[in-house]
């Protein structure tokens, strides 16, 4: 999964030198950004991991739904955060770079289209720490391989056939929404063969 980012990188860095180095400048700035935003949400993913792979083995789906619906509205909370801030002050986080007239020109449309796919990334990661703790780890390599690869770089190619940098940085909230998508018809399968089922397991037993 490391390697898929990787790669992601560095194809949509190969895209953005069609317009301008500044515009790789950008999206390096924004990587080392997000990194701090994403951060406590990959903390609290690897947290959850044990807790919700502890409960599933002592059969308690009740602490299982519990920590992932704590987990989720804390990582939600805290990608909505970085969200509002890379909206109303794209400039001040940027001008930590000794960002550029042309790279804050360039730069400020592209945090407040990226930040978009905040909404739903948050959910995303939490979800797929389920999967891994649930012991379909490959549940969350299908996501990312889809998001990052699948869909991100050939939806960022194509709106660079546009000429419009700017349609470029919608590939994230794009990508974003089918990954979210995929997420959630992976969980629903394993809410309905895997939770459910341990559920009325319990209930007969009382």
């Amino acid at each position: 999964m490391q390697c898929v980012g990787s790669v992601m990188v560095l194809l949509f860095n190969r895209i953005l030198l069609s317009f301008t180095t500044t515009a790789t400048a950008v999206f390096g700035a924004y990587f080392k950004l997000q990194s701090f935003i994403f951060m406590p949400v990959f903390g609290l993913n690897n947290a959850i991991v044990p807790i919700i792979a502890y409960n599933f083995g002592a059969r308690r789906p009740d602490r299982m739904k519990k920590t992932i619906k704590l987990a989720v509205a804390v990582a939600v909370t805290i990608m909505f955060t970085g969200f509002l801030l890379l909206q109303i002050i794209p400039q001040v986080f940027l001008g930590m770079f000794d960002a550029s007239a042309d790279m804050l020109a360039i730069g400020v449309p592209a945090l407040r289209t990226i930040s978009i796919s905040f909404l739903a990334a948050g959910a995303c990661i939490i979800i797929g720490s389920t999967f891994q703790a649930l012991g379909k780890g490959v549940y969350s390599m299908i996501v990312s391989i889809s998001r990052q690869l699948v869909v991100l770089v050939p939806v960022a190619w194509l709106m660079s056939r546009t000429g419009n940098l700017n349609a470029v940085w919608w590939a994230f909230p794009i990508a974003e929404i089918m990954g979210a998508t995929v997420t959630a018809l992976f969980f629903l399968h394993l809410n309905k063969t895997i939770i459910k089922p341990l559920e009325q397991v319990i209930k007969g037993h009382f």
